[in-house]
C-alpha cells in the first residue's frame, strides 16, 4: 500500500476522534457554556448533520477540483472548525465549530476513498479503503478515551488542541506525500447525478445504512446495559469497550483483505453474524458469559464490514467524489439513526434491552435486503450444476 494512504488514515483518525470527543466531556462542556448535558449531546448532533447534509453539498462544489487540493483544503477547513472549538467561549460558537467540522469530515472522507481509488489498482481498493477505515476504528478505540483522559487531566480545551496539532499534522505530511494526481475529468453536477439513477447503487446504499444502523442502535448504549442489565461493574465497562474495539480492528483487517475478492459473500456472511450476534445478546443480556461472545461477534461483524460496503458501492457506481460522499452521508445517518431510535424505544418504556432489539430488526432488514445477491448466487449454482450434468 502507498504510504500517501496511511496518511490519509490519519487525517480520518483525527476527524473521528473529533466527532466523538464531546461524548466524553459532556459534563464538563456543560458547566462551561452552563447549558444542560442535553444541549451538549445536540453538539455531536450537530457534527452528525454537518456530515449528512453539508458534505454532499460541500463535495458538489469541489467536482472539478484536482482531488490532492481538495483533500487538503478541506483538512484546512475542518482545522479551523477544531481551533474555534479549542477557543470558543460560548455554546453557540462551540455549535459552529461542530457543524463546520462536520461538513469538512464528510466531504474529507468522500476525497480519501476517491483518492485511494486513484492510488492503487482496483483489486486492491477494499484492502486500501480497509486502512483508511482504520483510522476511523482506532479512533473509537484508543483515540476518543485518550481526547477524554487528556480532557480530565488538563482540561477540555487541551484536548482540542492536540486534536488540532494532530489534524495540521496530517495536512502537512499529506502535502508531502500524497502525489499529485491527474485532474478528473471536467463534469458538471448534473453529469454526476447520473450515477444515482442506478437501482443497484441505492441497494448498496441501503444495506450500508442497515449495518450500521444495526450496529450503532446497540453500541451507543453498551455502557447503561453492562452495568445495569448485565451486571459488570463500571470499572469493568472501559474494558469491555476495548475488547469490543479490538474485535472491530481484527475485523477490518480480515474484511480488508477479502472484500476485493469476495465483496457480496462477505456482505452476506457479515450480516447473518451481526443479526445471529445481536440476537444473543438480547436474548442473553443478563449472563456475562453471554454478552462477552455476542459483543465480540458484533465487533467482528459491524463497522468492519465498511471496506465490502465501499468496494460494492465503488463496483456499483464509480469511485467519483458524489457517490462516495454521499455514500459516507448514508452510513452516518445509519449511526443517527440506529442511536435514536435506540432511545426513543428506551423512553417509550422497553427498557434497556429495547436498543439491541431495535438492532435485531434493522439487521434482519438487512439480510433481507441482500436475498435477491443470494438468490442470484443459487441460481448460478443450479445452471453450473445442470451443464456439468
Amino acid at each position: 500500500m502507498p504510504l500517501a494512504i496511511y496518511v490519509l488514515s490519519l487525517a480520518i483518525f483525527c476527524m473521528t476522534t473529533s466527532e466523538f470527543m464531546v461524548a466524553g466531556m459532556m459534563n464538563t462542556l456543560a458547566g462551561e457554556f452552563g447549558v444542560s448535558v442535553s444541549q451538549v449531546g445536540y453538539l455531536i448532533t450537530a457534527f452528525s448533520a454537518g456530515m449528512v447534509v453539508g458534505g454532499p453539498l460541500l463535495t458538489a462544489a469541489l467536482l472539478n477540483m484536482p482531488r490532492k487540493k481538495a483533500f487538503i483544503m478541506l483538512t484546512g477547513l475542518f482545522l479551523a472548525g477544531q481551533l474555534l472549538g479549542a477557543i470558543a467561549g460560548s455554546y453557540e460558537v462551540m455549535m459552529a465549530s461542530r457543524i463546520i467540522a462536520g461538513v469538512a469530515s464528510s466531504a474529507a472522507f468522500g476525497v480519501s476513498i476517491s483518492i485511494s481509488a486513484s492510488l492503487v489498482e482496483e483489486n486492491q481498493r477494499g484492502r486500501a479503503v480497509s486502512i483508511i477505515f482504520g483510522g476511523l476504528m482506532i479512533a473509537t478505540v484508543l483515540g476518543t478515551p485518550a481526547a477524554t483522559w487528556v480532557a480530565d487531566a488538563y482540561g477540555w480545551r487541551f484536548s482540542f488542541w492536540a486534536v488540532a496539532i494532530l489534524v495540521l499534522l496530517s495536512g502537512v505530511t499529506a502535502l508531502r506525500l500524497i502525489p499529485v494526481l491527474s485532474r478528473p475529468e471536467p463534469t458538471s453536477l448534473r453529469h454526476e447525478m447520473k450515477s444515482f439513477r442506478n437501482r443497484k447503487l441505492w441497494a448498496a446504499y441501503l444495506t450500508s445504512f442497515l449495518i450500521i444502523g444495526a450496529t450503532f442502535a446497540a453500541f451507543s448504549y453498551f455502557a447503561p446495559i453492562f452495568t445495569e442489565l448485565t451486571g459488570f461493574s463500571t470499572s469493568a465497562v472501559p474494558l469491555l469497550f476495548v475488547v469490543y474495539g479490538a474485535a472491530t480492528v481484527a475485523g477490518n483487517l480480515i474484511t480488508g483483505r477479502l472484500a476485493d475478492r469476495y465483496t457480496m459473500l462477505i456482505l452476506t456472511i457479515g450480516l447473518v453474524l451481526l443479526t445471529f450476534g445481536l440476537l444473543t445478546f438480547a436474548i442473553g443480556v443478563h449472563t456475562a458469559a453471554v454478552v462477552i461472545p455476542a459483543v465480540i461477534i458484533i465487533g467482528l461483524a459491524g463497522v468492519p464490514m465498511n471496506p465490502p460496503m465501499v468496494a460494492r458501492v465503488i463496483r456499483t457506481g464509480g469511485s467519483g467524489l458524489m457517490v462516495n460522499t454521499v455514500h459516507t452521508a448514508i452510513v452516518t445517518f445509519g449511526v443517527v439513526v440506529g442511536s435514536s431510535v435506540g432511545g426513543l424505544a428506551i423512553s417509550a418504556g422497553y427498557g434497556l434491552v429495547a436498543p439491541i432489539w431495535v438492532g435485531v430488526v434493522l439487521a434482519l432488514v438487512g439480510v433481507i435486503s441482500l436475498l435477491p445477491y443470494m438468490r442470484g448466487i443459487f441460481k448460478v449454482k443450479v445452471v453450473d450444476m445442470d451443464i456439468k450434468h
